[in-house]
């Protein structure tokens, strides 16, 4: 069992790189959907900035207070033993230095990899980011595994015809920063994908929801990383609002029927 932060740093890395193998990732927001991910059988836990923000009462996209999104890092890589990527949007600061304070306080908080979005940024703000990132975490002798987010076909950056070349080009950008590994939410087809595992020789992190290929596809085409994303909240507060809508509507609550049980939940925290 790994039991110090470096080790689980280097167990982190390690899951991006078997054959076939991705590290699949189904999000979770704050402790309880933490615990239940780890007692499912995940092999590192993935928080989704969008979940997150939403339960600490904040927008998604760089609106979420720095110090609440760190103390929720803290509480969740506390409460779970397998390592824990943080996702910190574009990481919480105005500036690349600010971004390097924030992964020094990620690390302190015990996380072991950082989702950082390039978002609307330029490609060489983002870098710059990335380098901070890259730094600050030389400097605390953790191994973090860097997981830069483009955003170019998730908010439809540029012209389409030439979305693949500016994607590659911010790949060995930020991957020549200090990344590790490259998150390209947007992209589900299996054309697209394959061309961006040969465009650079670092792991490739794909967004799934339904219909997306299925991770024995996005295994044999080399995907080493599969995320649900925020998708995981949003079915929960989905139940939310079902579950409230049959109540006051019908007067009926089979929309609870398939809750974890109460006793399931609270032995998750007797760990």
């Amino acid at each position: 069992m790994t039991t110090t932060q470096h080790e689980k740093a280097t167990l982190l890395r390690s899951l991006h790189t078997t054959p076939k193998a991705p590290l699949l990732l189904p999000n979770a927001w704050d402790v309880a959907s933490a615990l239940l991910v780890e007692e499912a059988g995940a092999a590192a836990v993935a928080t989704t900035s969008a979940g997150v923000a939403w339960s600490l009462g904040s927008p998604d996209g760089d609106a979420l207070d720095r110090d609440r999104a760190i103390d929720l890092i803290a509480r969740v890589a506390a409460a779970v033993k397998v390592p824990v990527t943080a996702d910190i949007e574009g990481g919480f600061a105005d500036t690349a230095e600010g971004v390097g304070e924030t992964v020094a306080a990620v690390i302190a908080a015990g996380a072991v990899g950082v989702n950082l979005e390039d978002g609307n940024r330029s490609p060489a703000e983002h870098t710059g980011r990335i380098a901070a990132a890259r730094a600050a975490a030389d400097k605390s002798g953790v191994p973090l595994y860097i997981n830069a987010r483009i955003d170019t076909y998730l908010f439809g950056l540029g012209e389409e015809s030439g979305r693949l070349a500016e994607t590659v080009g911010r790949m060995h950008a930020y991957v020549g920063a200090g990344a590790d590994g490259v998150f390209v939410p947007g992209v589900t087809d299996p054309e697209t994908i394959a061309a961006l595992i040969a465009a650079v020789d670092v792991p490739l992190n794909i967004l799934v929801h339904p219909g997306s290929p299925t991770t024995a596809e996005l295994a044999e085409l080399g995907v080493a990383r599969v995320s649900l994303g925020g998708a995981v909240a949003g079915a929960a507060y989905a139940a939310v609002r079902r579950a409230t809508r049959e109540l006051l509507t019908s007067g009926t609550y089979d929309s609870v029927a398939d809750a974890v049980p109460h006793g399931e939940l609270n032995a998750l925290f007797d760990n």
